[in-house]
């Protein structure tokens, strides 16, 4: 019987280790944790996105080739992912309409981790949890794999699914991806992706709290992406869908040396025609009232301070040069921003192994024969919304199906 080990119970290598199972391998799923799939645990606010409704292939992010993104992709189409947690696992799913996002039934993410690991226990997954793996190399047409505390085990093929940087109290601390490095696999610089932005600009201060609908635009020398969707002030800066899913534009200028990314945002949905509308003389009706009917108090206060446009203004009184400041910095104003809050709350990393490292059939990497690569170890992520767990979920299954292979054609 092909031997194969696993490294990580999370999303992907617990899905990893199942398929592998299924197909006839002696699997062996190793876990630094006590627990595993802690990131499942705690993602949607503890009800966990499982994947999403509908998918637009478009929004997912990689510096390496898009096409081979897709292969992967489609490898394990939505429906099927679908019915193997509704089927397999006996994990209804329920969408949020609003959304677009699929959650279990129980809005509990603790579902869908326990689900997963004692599916995997049922098909044969042998589980090794509190074990380290300090190393992995090839040996005689095999694998060896270390464990810190000196044990050393063999297979015939050995999957990676350690994750990668992006909430490190969970257990992910880059290791897997050192080991890969080490194997002499590509690597596309890494970095924090989907996570909060940060400011000192004291205009915004006093705002923590409110949220609203935006349309925010981040952009730099190489760089853009434009989302629509929830923002919220926090004390040190934003956070939300918006300015999650545009942030690693924002983030990448930090690293090198190029000009910070300029984000923009529309805080309304009214444009700028819309606006010419509602800032015309009604009655005695001042500035302050017209932006108080489509924006939060405070806000509305803190725009028109940025504006330089006098609260109690009249509308009759507004001049041409302050309106038009004023639209401007309503349909796209600048959002200042100097950070971001890291790996420490960024929901995926970003970057990684390169995919034209891979087999998009297998995930066999093409440097060493019977070594698979899964989940957010691969260059590339998608929004908020379930794109990462279906990410997750479909490369698992290809690395665990084609583990279990002997001679894989």
């Amino acid at each position: 019987m092909r031997r194969v080990i696993v490294v990580g119970a999370g999303a992907a290598g617990s899905m990893a280790a199942i398929f592998a199972a299924t197909g006839g391998a002696d699997t062996l799923l190793l876990e630094r944790t006590r627990d595993g799939g802690r990131k499942i645990l705690i993602s949607g606010g503890g009800r966990c996105n499982v994947l999403p409704s509908r998918v637009d292939e478009s929004r997912f992010v990689t510096d390496s080739s898009p096409n081979l993104l897709k292969k992967i992709v489609r490898a394990w189409p939505l429906a099927e992912q679908r019915a193997f947690f509704e089927d397999t696992l006996g994990i209804p799913l329920e969408e949020e309409t609003e959304s677009l996002k699929l959650f279990p039934a129980s809005h509990k993410a603790r579902d869908v981790r326990d689900g997963l690991l004692d599916y995997a226990r049922r098909v044969g997954v042998r589980m090794r949890m509190e074990s380290r793996v300090i190393d992995i190399a090839p040996v005689d047409g095999g694998w060896e794999v270390a464990l810190d505390d000196g044990t050393v085990l063999k297979a015939d093929a050995v999957i990676i699914a350690t994750g990668g940087l992006s909430v490190p109290n969970t257990g992910s601390d880059g290791a897997g991806l050192n080991m890969l490095k080490a194997l002499g696999h590509t690597m596309h610089p890494t970095y924090a992706a989907l996570t909060p932005l940060t400011t000192t600009d004291a205009a915004f201060n006093d705002l923590s709290g409110i949220s609203l609908t935006v349309a925010l635009t981040a952009k730099s020398a190489k760089q853009q992406a434009t989302w629509r969707g929830g923002f919220l002030f926090t004390h040190h800066g934003y956070s939300g869908p918006s300015v999650l899913n545009v942030s690693h534009v924002a983030v990448r200028t930090r690293a090198g040396h190029a000009p910070a990314a300029k984000v923009q945002v529309q805080w309304t949905a009214l444009g700028e025609k819309e606006w010419e509308e509602a800032l015309k003389p009604h009655g005695a009706r001042t500035v302050t009232g017209a932006l108080r009917a489509e924006l939060p108090d405070r806000l509305a206060s803190a725009l028109l301070a940025k504006a330089n446009v006098e609260p109690t203004r009249p509308l009759t009184e507004l001049r041409r040069d302050e309106r038009l400041r004023l639209i401007d910095t309503l349909v796209r104003g600048d959002l200042p921003w100097q950070g971001d809050e890291g790996y420490k709350k960024a929901e995926v990393m970003g970057g990684g192994v390169a995919l034209s490292e891979i087999d998009p059939r297998t995930m066999e990497s093409r440097r060493h024969k019977g070594l698979f690569l899964c989940g957010e170890v691969l260059d590339a992520f998608g929004p908020i919304g379930g794109y990462n767990f279906m990410w997750a979920w479909a490369t698992g299954r290809s690395a665990g199906v084609a583990a279990a292979v002997r001679d894989i054609p």
